[in-house]
């Protein structure tokens, strides 16, 4: 095996120079801002956890987790997702504090991915975890403050869908008994957005007409308050009728809210996450295939940490909202160069020290010979992008 270069990266990962991590900065503490201001407290976890807890209580395949061991020979992962380990923060250090629980992160998370283009293994995710309310209230409100994230975040444009899980699992319960795994191929299909497979294996499994048409149709249940209407027509099962007036609930708080013209119902979502027990939504740019938000409710995880508890959330993916505004440009500080000789030094970063404390102004300093070397410095700077915009030298000011 040959020896990697130097300036090789492992696959999967990527350097940010200056102008992208200005924009992820700007995404993140405008997106925790927003959380902030909505009652969200921050919470850090470290990179490392156990594998026999936070990994295997984690969503993510086991096939994509990074894996190490400690000098005594535990298994540690690298976080793949936040929710299980704030799950176990909950159950834990937070074990005395009353529900609900309101909390955000900006982290990042590592997944072990095959080769393909553009996957990364590790990006950034900027959420909130909203512990102890079951109730559509508390579902409505994470789907509303994914809303104002995206555009806390400069995302102009885009579209969340709705779905929950409990209604793909009843009317599968109701019209394939027993047939466990062609309910888990369909359900595969569908995750996968593979409509042409969905199709084909709804054929390969010779079901009666009627059966097979009703199942086609789930892939029309896509659209307004009106779709929940046909699909409690299509099915008597108790699962899947909870999971419909679940929605209707949502879906009217959201309209109190003033934000339902973002969201669409989507029947046929049942979340990527394995977690998921109730209401799963995504959200997607107009100009993005891939979704800049996930999120849903996960009433089970906590049992696995010995705090059992309703839970709910979502997350943002930064990096594909970097690739959505990414092409904007953010305005510069105002820059100001403060060139000086020795006789001037100290009142010169005195000088510098003073104009620091101003809001939106960065200063460079630079220590020259002549007003020639000045001229020099200041072409080397706009060289470098930096917009030069004052001068000081010796007991002069020069704007330029």
């Amino acid at each position: 095996m040959s020896k990697p270069k130097f300036f090789e990266k492992p696959t999967g990962l990527k350097d940010y120079l200056p102008e992208a991590v200005a924009k992820l900065r700007n995404i993140e503490f405008n997106v925790l801002d927003c959380m902030e201001r909505w009652g969200y407290s921050q919470i850090i976890t470290p990179a490392l956890e156990f594998y026999d807890t936070v990994g295997a209580a984690s969503s993510t395949e086991d096939r994509k987790l990074f894996k190490l061991l400690d000098r005594k020979g535990k298994t540690l992962v690298l976080r793949s997702e936040m929710t299980a380990p704030i799950a176990r923060v909950v159950s834990s250090l937070l074990k005395d504090y009353k529900f609900p629980l309101r909390l955000s992160y900006h982290s990042n998370v590592f997944r072990a991915i095959e080769e393909e283009a553009g996957r990364d293994s590790e990006f950034f995710q900027t959420g909130v975890e909203l512990v102890g309310d079951a109730s559509s209230e508390a579902d409505a409100e994470v789907v509303a403050l994914a809303i104002a994230s995206l555009q806390a975040a400069g995302v102009q444009t885009f579209k969340i869908a709705l779905g929950h899980v409990g209604f793909l699992n009843g009317l599968f319960h109701e019209t394939l008994t027993n047939r466990e795994d062609a309910q888990k191929s369909l359900k595969a299909c569908l995750l996968n957005r593979d409509y042409v497979g969905y199709r084909e294996m709804l054929q390969s499994l010779q079901l009666e007409a009627g059966v097979e048409k009703e199942l086609q149709g789930v892939l029309r249940f896509r659209g307004g308050l009106e779709i929940c209407e046909q699909a409690r027509a299509v099915t008597g099962d108790p699962t899947a009728q909870d999971a419909i007036r679940h929605l209707q609930e949502v879906w009217n708080v959201l309209k109190a809210y003033g934000v339902s013209e973002h969201v669409v119902i989507d029947l046929t979502m049942i979340g990527d996450f394995s977690y998921y027990t109730g209401m799963t939504f995504e959200g997607y740019a107009s100009d993005l295939g891939f979704p800049v938000c996930g999120g849903g409710r996960y009433d089970n995880l906590l049992a696995q940490f010995g705090r059992p508890a309703p839970a709910t959330g979502f997350a943002l993916k930064t990096n594909r909202i970097l690739e959505v505004i990414g092409k904007e440009a953010i305005e510069p500080p105002y820059r100001v160069l403060i060139a000086y000789d020795e006789a001037h030094r100290e009142e010169a970063l005195q000088c510098a020290k003073e104009i620091r404390t101003r809001e939106g102004v960065a200063v460079v300093t630079r220590l020259v010979s002549s007003e020639a070397s000045l001229e020099s410095e200041i072409e080397l700077l706009e060289d470098e992008h930096y917009l030069v915009q004052g001068v000081i030298y010796g007991d002069v000011i020069t704007m330029v």
